[in-house]
């Protein structure tokens, strides 16, 4: 059973000041540059974890290749289109004492993903579909992430969407999000993500909310776990599963990575507290290191 994973791929270059940061001159750090992006990401994991995976992107002509093959590393069946003309996705990331990040977002070559890049080939096998909110947040990529969930109805192919940003969330707004993942069989915020979908003005999350929009919710709230609610129509299961105490270093990729361990273990046995536990030791085992992949 194939998992067919479409969205961003990224050069992700993180810096990690070891010094505080002196504005107008220099500061020491340490920097590295990755291979990222949301989706490829999440395809890293999934392969990493076991599934049979397939990715499809756009990178510019300098990186198509390349992160083709740190896809396929990890055995992902990447299919990545190359831009003539845009460069491959650039984000720098600034880590700080939390290990948390700020991202600074070049999509470059991301939004030249059209549906040609995606023909109906890459659906042999197909069993999931999984998108990441870029996508959609992407005015030159909405059309190909509708197109691409109108198409998995058409072939009764379950999907998933992890909205991503909150930023670019509350940009477009919750109302029109819900209208574009209309009919989405699986949802992955993270807890602020939650709250603005469900309308939520305080710390709590109406998980109501959204179990009346989407048939499966997952909400991961970070060093506290992920919790899983089913709409009533479904049977109202609910499950939590709290996190493993780890030393965080670094929590880039880890939402990625808790999707693929959730997906890994959701698309064989519909288990939601076995996935909820795969998806918490994938993200736990991501912080534990630098970068977004295992």
């Amino acid at each position: 059973m194939t998992i067919l994973v479409v969205g961003d791929v990224v050069d992700d270059i993180s810096v990690l000041p070891l010094e505080p940061v002196t504005p107008r001159t220099d500061t020491r750090a340490q920097i590295r540059m990755s291979p990222g992006g949301s989706a490829a990401n999440t395809a890293a994991w999934l392969g990493f974890l076991g599934a049979d995976v397939r990715f499809v992107g756009k990178a510019g002509a300098d990186g198509a290749v390349r992160h083709a093959a740190a896809l396929a590393d990890f055995g992902v069946d990447a299919r990545i289109a190359a831009d003539p003309v845009t460069p491959t996705a650039t984000i720098v990331l600034t880590l700080d004492d939390a290990a948390d990040r700020t991202m600074y977002v070049d999509r470059a070559a991301n939004s030249t993903l059209a549906s040609e890049d995606v023909p109906d080939t890459v659906w042999d096998d197909v069993a999931w579909l999984h998108l990441s909110g870029y996508t959609f947040f992407d005015p030159g990529t909405l059309g190909v992430a509708r197109d691409l969930l109108a198409e998995a109805r058409h072939r009764g192919v379950p999907a998933s969407v992890d909205p991503g940003s909150v930023a670019f969330l509350r940009e477009v707004g919750p109302e029109q999000f819900l209208r574009w993942t209309e009919g989405v069989d699986l949802v992955l915020p993270n807890a602020e993500e939650a709250r603005l979908l469900a309308g939520s003005t305080g710390p709590f999350i109406d998980h109501d909310v959204l179990a009346a929009a989407y048939r499966h919710v997952v909400v991961t709230m970070g060093a506290t776990g992920a919790t899983y609610v089913e709409a009533a129509a479904a049977g109202g299961r609910r499950e939590q599963v709290v996190a493993p105490r780890v030393s965080v270093l670094d929590t880039t990729g880890a939402g990625d990575a808790f999707t693929a361990g959730f997906l890994a273990e959701w698309t064989t046995t519909q288990d939601p507290r076995a996935a909820l536990a795969g998806g918490v030791g994938a993200a736990s085992r991501c912080v534990e290191v630098r970068g977004a992949r295992p």
